[in-house]
């Protein structure tokens, strides 16, 4: 029971615990390319998302469930409100209930969040073989794999406005975040101070500045996220 154990293991960014975990889901993101047209016509796309939807819940019930065995639970930094925990939620919600709202949110915000942090892993909690280590993994790489799985075999497409819908969402949410990281002590979307370790947060400027400079880093990631869909429009 080691995996489920109070005390975790160490992890070190791009070492084999680190690469193995991304490629594995950059190859489950080419597997779903590779594989697109035929997921189209299966009908067992509505069992697929139950299934990842199920697995989804079931990591993140482990995960509360690990909080609260181990008294481990706060509202200083256990709320799912950190930029990915929301993603994760969406991700099993566009599962079950698929919605352009939400799935533009997940594209944008998920995936540029969601590659962020499975490049710099700076808030996972343990290394391998933990089980928060695997929850890491498969939660992000959930969020990536999901936003793409939605736009290419349910046809879901981002637009122009959709980036400027989505960086309005993400202010709103800074709005009500600051309220709470007060009243918690919390450091949810990390608005408070930067998170320990290595992050792209560390090339930003101190704080405040950087939340200026991560909003300009958020408009750069959408446009690139969105040329794709740029270059297929001017497509003969």
């Amino acid at each position: 029971m080691d995996w489920f154990s109070e005390t975790g293991y160490p992890f070190m960014m791009f070492t084999p615990q680190h690469i193995i975990p991304l490629a594995g889901i950059a190859l489950l993101i080419l597997l779903l390319y590779l594989y697109r047209r035929p997921l189209q016509r299966d009908v067992s796309v509505r069992t697929i998302r139950i299934a990842l939807s199920f697995i989804l819940i079931v990591f993140e019930a482990l995960l509360y469930g690990w909080y609260f065995y181990y008294a481990r639970f706060s509202l200083e930094e256990s709320l799912p409100l950190q930029l990915c925990s929301i993603s994760y939620i969406l991700t099993i919600i566009v599962l079950l209930f698929p919605s352009y709202r939400l799935y533009e949110f997940l594209y944008f915000a998920g995936i540029g969040g969601a590659l962020q942090a499975l490049l710099t892993p700076a808030a996972i909690l343990s290394g391998f073989p933990h089980f928060t280590y695997f929850y890491f993994f498969v939660g992000h790489g959930a969020i990536v794999w999901v936003a793409l799985y939605m736009t290419w075999v349910h046809g879901y497409r981002p637009t122009w406005r959709s980036i400027w819908r989505v960086l309005l969402i993400l202010n709103v949410l800074l709005a009500v975040i600051v309220p709470i990281n007060r009243l918690t002590g919390g450091n949810y979307l990390f608005v408070a101070e930067k998170p320990p370790g290595q992050s792209l947060l560390d090339y930003l400027g101190p704080w405040p500045w950087y939340l200026l400079s991560l909003e300009a880093v958020a408009a750069v990631i959408f446009v690139l996220l969105y040329l794709p869909f740029v270059r297929r429009k001017r497509e003969p």
